[in-house]
């Protein structure tokens, strides 16, 4: 398997992590209030206490799988825009494995929020006051904002259009994506941003992993998407 296909699958696996996390978020956590300033942390420790491992998989999938994926995608990407611009591959390359990086970071404090929380179930209270404090810390990693992927979806998405690795549709998704990504440092809009930034991510990872496995494609060409 070239790396080139290697980041197309890679890109598919992002996307499928997205949609495996706004599945649950809008089903089984909903009542929790994930993804808003309204969650509720003593319902998230009862919810520990009696099902520990259901919030582990989702962390560990969305986070971690998650990042592990994006690493390969970062560096596949490098390579067809080093092929061109070996400036731009090194621009791009830096902050998509920061983001990553990120990521993961994020996806290991989530996971051991739940397990520190899931040993004091015997006292909801500390259990609750503990989950809020490393939760806080995995939102500050990235779990909480876009600015890092924002930055690099935008600028990877920029600098493959330049060098004719992705067509004008998929650019474009890429910086709407991106620009929302970023807006998610501004409080007001956080909320609504991060949404943005989430469904548009999908969008674009499918559609690069498509650009990306498409067989016969010569990146020194347009690619229509």
């Amino acid at each position: 398997m070239t790396l080139r296909k290697a980041g197309g699958l890679a890109a598919l696996t992002c996307a499928a992590t997205y949609l495996f996390g706004f599945a649950l978020l809008i089903t089984v956590f909903a009542p929790l209030g994930f993804g808003s300033d309204e969650i509720d942390a003593a319902a998230v420790a009862d919810f520990i206490a009696a099902r520990p491992g259901l919030l582990i998989a989702w962390n560990t999938v969305i986070y971690i799988v998650n990042a592990l994926a994006l690493v390969v995608l970062v560096v596949a990407l490098r390579q067809q825009i080093a092929e061109t611009r070996p400036d731009a591959a090194v621009l791009t390359g830096a902050p998509g494995l920061i983001w990553a990086t990120l990521v993961l970071g994020a996806g290991m404090i989530a996971n051991v929020a739940v397990e520190r929380t899931h040993a004091l179930a015997g006292d909801p209270e500390a259990a609750a006051t503990l989950w809020q404090t490393l939760h806080a810390v995995e939102l500050g990693l990235g779990g909480g904002n876009e600015i890092a992927g924002g930055a690099w979806i935008l600028a990877v998405s920029l600098a493959c259009r330049a060098c004719g690795i992705f067509g004008l549709l998929t650019a474009g998704i890429g910086a709407i994506s991106g620009a929302a990504g970023l807006a998610t440092i501004l409080p007001p809009l956080g909320e609504v941003a991060g949404a943005l930034f989430g469904l548009g991510a999908i969008v674009w990872f499918v559609a690069v992993g498509a650009a990306l496995l498409r067989g016969g494609v010569q990146f020194n060409k347009e690619i229509p998407a």
